[in-house]
């Protein structure tokens, strides 16, 4: 009887501190959406307004060419452990989207960290609220991939139900869409530049690139997923409609130059890298390193962990010329491989790497432009610029690696 007693003691103590803990995130997520709301709205000389196409992609119709802006492993954490971390992540964002004014903002997963013993919630839909809470106060038009922290095994919210917010009918700037249902993942989706005779001249492919896979749910083996078959396969069929629809128009059309986003980095990434170690970090006739470095662990490339056609495929049609992911903070590069960039963008991240807070080098984004005639041009940004002005106080970070 006394040992029921005591357990019946222990299991009250863990449901009045699951109880506490609830309500003080409730007021926690208050607060961070009121935080996000407090910045201004990105200034704009001629802000291009996307529309839908007919073949139900968001299309920009311009002339010009249009400045991206790759943001990556944001990690807000929406719970009181990280409550700090997280008005700093959300400074640094809205502090180089204002400074870069893009046309389009892509974030490449990762923009929640919801595990508990760092954020103090299970609750990613907080964390997500936070930073689409940003990201509609600065009125910058933006679209998203998942990471594989945007939705954990033990988080509150499904894949299905985080993307039904990103995609919601409210959002006014959110170019995000769910993707067709027989195509594994959600957000796969193309957005497309256009221009005035009706030529596609540009797109943007952004794709799931899932989370864990090989029973690994919890990620504890770093045994991470691939872009799939069908996926694969919606890419190559949309690749030869766009091309199809512009010779329709004019027979003699150049393929269109188009760019891929996603969060888990290819085997390739590692191919690249493993290459130029061989040749004592000089380029080779398939590997060249054009800036940054790789600094995870042993150099290391954290990609899925089953071989994939994604690359193949894009070489055999050769539309798309850089791929831009996350998931990796501190490798922070790009490189050639074959012809193709392979970026990994600068992160952001003040909170899922240990004493990543303190540290800068690898904290800023990647500013992209994709001219009408093809020409790529990409910038690894440090966020401790002068160009950078946060609306509130940076903070003072190490700027050397260790």
């Amino acid at each position: 009887m006394k040992a029921v007693k005591i357990l019946g003691i222990i299991l009250g103590v863990i449901a009045l501190i699951a109880a506490v803990t609830a309500a003080v995130n409730v007021n926690v997520a208050k607060s961070g959406v009121e935080y996000a709301q407090t910045f201004e709205k990105v200034e704009y000389e001629n802000q291009l307004v996307p529309e839908k196409d007919t073949d139900g992609y968001w299309t920009f119709n311009t002339d010009r060419d249009l400045k991206v802006l790759q943001l990556t492993d944001i990690h807000v954490g929406g719970g009181y452990l990280s409550v700090k971390e997280d008005k700093k992540a959300l400074n640094a964002v809205a502090a180089m989207i204002t400074a870069e004014k893009p046309d389009l903002v892509v974030l490449t997963g990762d923009m929640v960290y919801p595990v508990p013993f760092s954020a103090g919630t299970f609750n990613n839909k907080s964390s997500t609220n936070m930073v689409i809470s940003l990201m509609e106060s600065l009125g910058v038009y933006y679209t998203v991939c998942f990471g594989n922290h945007d939705t954990e095994l033990y988080s509150y919210y499904s894949r299905e139900d985080v993307s039904d917010m990103w995609s919601s009918s409210e959002l006014k700037y959110s170019l995000y869409q769910a993707g067709p249902e027989d195509v594994d993942g959600y957000g796969n989706h193309v957005i497309k530049v256009k221009n005035s005779e009706g030529i596609v001249k540009n797109a943007y492919f952004v794709l799931d690139s899932h989370a864990y896979t090989d029973g690994d749910y919890l990620g504890i083996l770093w045994k991470y997923d691939n872009i799939k078959e069908s996926q694969i396969k919606w890419y190559e069929e949309n690749v030869k409609a766009i091309d199809k629809a512009n010779k329709a128009l004019d027979p003699d059309c150049p393929l269109f130059t188009s760019l891929a986003f996603f969060h888990i980095p290819l085997e390739e990434y590692e191919f690249a890298w493993s290459e130029l170690q061989k040749n004592e970090y000089k380029n080779t006739e398939n590997a060249k390193l054009i800036d940054g470095w790789f600094h995870e662990n042993d150099e290391k490339v954290y990609h899925g962990v089953h071989p994939e056609q994604f690359f193949e495929t894009i070489e055999a049609l050769g539309s798309t010329k850089a791929l831009f992911c996350g998931h990796d903070h501190i490798n922070n590069a790009i490189l050639e491989y074959k012809g193709i960039n392979l970026v990994y963008g600068n992160s952001v991240d003040y909170l899922a790497y240990a004493g990543i807070d303190k540290k800068g080098p690898q904290r800023g984004c990647t500013v992209i432009t994709l001219t009408q005639s093809g020409e790529v041009s990409i910038e690894l940004s440090n966020y401790y610029q002068d160009k950078y002005e946060s609306k509130y106080e940076k903070e003072e970070v190490s700027m050397e690696w260790e």
